[in-house]
């Protein structure tokens, strides 16, 4: 399998769009991806070849077969009562992360548009200790849930960003921004300063282990960082981008469409995987009774891995888990159950490991259970034998 240049992913030789320049072939994604790397390169123009556009069909995108399934459950519920539980639940969902997942591309969209590679590989490709502290004070910084940070996380590898720093940006994101650390706080008291405290420590942990894994040559390199000279400087090249730029309508008009086109290619790619999450998500949450999760979540070993199982399922987002995870202490008392639940749903998770796959790399996807599940564990172990 081949890999866009651009955003990163394997593609089918056989049936993606191609490039030739200078001899060499190069396979794109998408027609988005292709324009950006030609006008990056700076070629004037280029023969488009695409051996599966004139079959390929709009039925068979994946975005439109998977946004498809919940349309028709929900339409099919009103005349099936089963199904009236899910409707409601999916909606709760929607109404609960939409603004996230649409921030999470606005984002995306203006870091494509605005910020150049190098800016990205300067700070977050450099195989050193502070790139992984670096990558989890952004996180930090960021104040949209997990679903919408898994936007922000491909565009920040598709810029550049190494592997370790990326895993590092979307463990730390969901549970340790400020919007969430308020929450948390206002559930919690202190306490839920220690839930933030503890994801940071994984967070920063996981990004040295994989550190250690891409010295030895144990997960995928990320092929967009590009080399930039040690004297490049990130401020300078800002100031004189500012002084060659002309605020007006025409310019105003242009931004927003590079903007709504990076944005809009970053949905193609993540969206699917977020809406089969969310059906997932909404089947479990409107079919399994509520006394369940009391009953089997107690302070315990059995509680941790049940509570583990059950994150894996059923996380959506930061701000709509905060609360389940207060009740599950509220019920049984069990902070670190509540540990488990906020942490372990970005940590195994299908649609965060979906999309490590198919962006990233397999052994990445595979290496963050492996990695981050055994330190949730352990530390929700401790904070219920201590708390």
């Amino acid at each position: 399998m081949a890999r866009d240049p651009i955003c990163g992913m394997e593609v089918n030789e056989k049936t993606s769009i191609t490039l030739t320049k200078d001899g060499k072939e190069y396979f794109f994604c998408s027609t988005h991806c292709r324009e950006k790397f030609i006008k990056e390169e700076g070629m004037e123009a280029a023969v488009l070849k695409c051996p599966a556009c004139a079959r390929k069909s709009f039925f068979k995108n994946r975005l439109f077969l998977v946004g498809s399934v919940p349309c028709v459950l929900i339409l099919v519920s009103f005349f099936i009562p089963q199904l009236v539980p899910f409707r409601g639940a999916f909606l709760a969902y929607l109404k609960t992360i939409w603004w996230a997942v649409v921030l999470g591309f606005v984002l995306g969209g203006i870091i494509d548009y605005y910020v150049p590679r190098e800016y990205i590989s300067k700070i977050l490709s450099r195989k050193h200790p502070s790139t992984i502290f670096t990558a989890v004070f952004l996180g930090f910084l960021m104040s949209a849930c997990s679903h919408g940070i898994l936007a922000l996380s491909i565009q920040l590898h598709k810029k550049g960003a190494s592997v370790p720093a990326v895993v590092s940006f979307l463990l730390a994101s969901p549970w340790a921004n400020f919007t969430i650390t308020v929450m948390l706080f206002a559930f919690f008291g202190l306490k839920g300063l220690l839930i933030i405290c503890a994801a940071l420590i994984v967070a920063v942990n996981t990004g040295f282990v994989y550190m250690l894994l891409e010295k030895k040559g144990l997960i995928e390199i990320n092929k967009n960082i590009v080399e930039v000279a040690e004297s490049f400087s990130i401020a300078r090249d800002v100031r004189t981008r500012m002084a060659h730029y002309t605020l007006n309508v025409k310019t105003v008009i242009a931004d927003c469409i590079g903007v709504t086109k990076g944005a809009l290619a970053l949905a193609d790619m993540v969206l699917w995987w977020l809406i089969l999450g969310m059906v997932l998500a909404s089947f479990a949450g409107a079919y399994i009774p509520v006394h369940f999760f009391h009953r089997f979540m107690g302070p315990t070993l059995l509680g941790l891995l049940v509570t583990l199982g059950i994150a894996t399922v059923i996380e959506v987002c930061s701000e709509g888990s905060a609360p389940l995870a207060f009740e599950i202490y509220r019920q049984t008392g069990a902070l670190g159950n509540s540990f488990t639940f906020l942490m372990a749903g970005v940590a195994t998770d299908y649609t965060e490991i979906g999309l490590l796959w198919s962006n990233v790399g397999r052994r990445t996807a595979l290496w963050l259970p492996v990695i981050t599940v055994p330190q949730i564990l352990l530390i929700g172990y401790i904070a219920n034998a201590i708390f």
